[in-house]
């Protein structure tokens, strides 16, 4: 089929009146989740290394760790140590451990690697970093951690907050 010529060259009688080119989309692509207290995060999709669902009985617990810490994974061979983000972020609710997945993204910055537990993930989305807003209203305990925010909704003040991967990563709060 490939080597009849007819395949290689058009005469423009092959392709249906409706077709329509599919736009290219606009910004960069994100990973978009919510931590337990129902706050929207996205992560660079270029500063993810895996997204992992892993059973609960999966994460080790580690004793006199920092109680930000679930436990370590290991993933392929490689152990991975699994934070709470939505506690090291600063919310007091905790992580529900207490059902069969938790969804994980492992991130990376030179040859660290962390998995940060969510809540639950929303999916991938191109979002347009150049309408990344100033912070507004933050807690000081996330602040260093985010890049900037969308605003989603206004009349519900909603927003979407862009976090830093490696200042995550490279945190002095893992020793705590």
């Amino acid at each position: 089929m490939v080597g009849n010529p007819d395949f290689l060259t058009s005469s423009g009688q092959d392709h249906s009146p409706d077709f329509q080119e599919l736009e290219s989309p606009e910004g960069e692509l994100h990973l978009r989740f919510y931590v337990p207290s129902g706050n929207e995060f996205a992560l660079g999709a270029s500063g993810i290394r895996e997204v992992i669902s892993s059973s609960p009985d999966r994460i080790t617990p580690i004793p006199n760790a920092s109680p930000l810490l679930l436990g370590t994974l290991n993933w392929r061979g490689q152990v991975i140590w699994v934070a709470d983000l939505g506690q090291f972020l600063g919310d007091s609710q905790p992580l529900n451990t207490d059902k069969p997945e938790i969804p994980v993204i492992a991130v990376e910055d030179q040859d660290t690697m962390l998995g940060l537990a969510v809540d639950r993930i929303v999916g991938m989305d191109w979002l347009d970093i150049d309408q990344v807003q100033m912070l507004t209203n933050v807690p000081d305990s996330m602040a260093p951690f985010l890049r900037g925010e969308w605003l989603l909704d206004e009349a519900s003040n909603q927003f979407l907050r862009l976090l830093d991967q490696v200042a995550i990563v490279r945190s002095a709060r893992w020793a705590a």
